[in-house]
């Protein structure tokens, strides 16, 4: 059976992806130093034959016994709330830790994809975003330690690729959303479902003009399946290209949850908080014959029930 490392295992994309990859037999190792991972969103998977689990941080030294194949590192702070909150920790696992794991794959022979994000395109002046575009990022204003240690990642990751001829896959990852997801990890799909079964104000910040596409993690995990496979090296759009106002999504989520005592309430713009976020998806589609299949009203409908039981049980 092919052998894959997963970082960030026990995050939402992470164990997303472990559930998957052990689906298509693979053997899954799951690593994560839990920062903002979660054991029980892989607590199923545990006895199972072709899982494991190492407790550990990516950014100290990274060792797996025998024959390894693939590695996906989905290890990071990946909320606002939290890169802010772990700014080094965040730079340190851009950095360290995608050096680490480059050397491991060296190594092995194996394959590393690595997550890499929409972020790398700051707060964009060109709409929607290619995979061509380079970006208006702000390497020191408070967003900076997330976009920058991405950037990073993708520049180490071509180096190795090129110099070395580690076979890497680079993923950009617009917002993606579904069950597993932290009811409190600060982004705006969480926050407004959370807010709204509590009957608490949706906060809105600016004027709610602002735009993101959703993605349900489905579609993500069938591209990043399918990138992993494929023979291309350049980085790779995945994301929903439906764009939403903030405003019109804060409405959808009111009348989804249907609480009449929650409101919208409005705060300040956050500093190099992206204005529009779409992304173009033309890449994913000519290479990967890839594009999402979930539209937001059923993908919506998919995870309601997790966060009512996560925030009414």
């Amino acid at each position: 059976m092919p052998k894959i490392l997963i970082t960030g295992a026990a995050g939402f994309i992470g164990s997303h992806l472990c559930d998957r990859f052990i689906d298509e037999g693979f053997d899954v190792i799951g690593m994560d130093n839990l920062l903002t991972g979660s054991l029980d969103n892989i607590a199923h998977l545990f006895g199972h034959e072709h899982f494991e689990f190492y407790h550990h941080d990516v950014t100290k030294f990274v060792h797996t016994p025998g024959k390894l194949d693939y590695i996906l590192h989905f290890a990071s702070p990946a909320s606002p709330i939290d890169y802010l909150k772990m700014p080094i920790q965040t730079l340190k696992v851009g950095s360290l830790g995608t050096h680490n794991l480059l050397g491991l794959a060296k190594e092995k022979r194996a394959r590393l994809l690595i997550a890499s994000t929409s972020e790398v395109y700051g707060d964009p002046l060109i709409h929607p975003q290619p995979e061509g575009y380079w970006g208006n990022v702000n390497p020191i204003g408070p967003r900076g330690v997330y976009d920058e240690a991405k950037r990073f990642m993708e520049a180490i990751t071509m180096a190795y690729h090129t110099y070395h001829g580690v076979e890497t896959r680079i993923v950009r990852i617009f917002n993606t959303y579904g069950p597993r997801m932290r009811t409190d990890d600060g982004r705006v799909l969480p926050a407004f479902i959370s807010q709204a079964m509590r009957g608490e104000g949706l906060t809105v910040f600016g004027d709610g003009g602002q735009t993101r596409s959703f993605c349900y993690v489905d579609d993500l995990i069938n591209g990043i399946f399918e990138l992993l496979h494929s023979e291309y090296h350049l980085p790779v759009n995945l994301g929903n290209p439906d764009e939403i106002t903030i405003m019109d999504f804060a409405n959808e989520v009111l009348d989804l949850v249907g609480n009449p005592d929650a409101k919208i309430i409005h705060k300040e713009l956050p500093i190099d908080d992206p204005k529009r976020r779409k992304p173009d998806i033309s890449r994913a589609k000519k290479i990967l014959n890839w594009s999402p299949k979930i539209d937001r009203a059923k993908g919506l409908a998919l995870t309601l029930p997790y966060f009512k039981q996560k925030i009414l049980s």
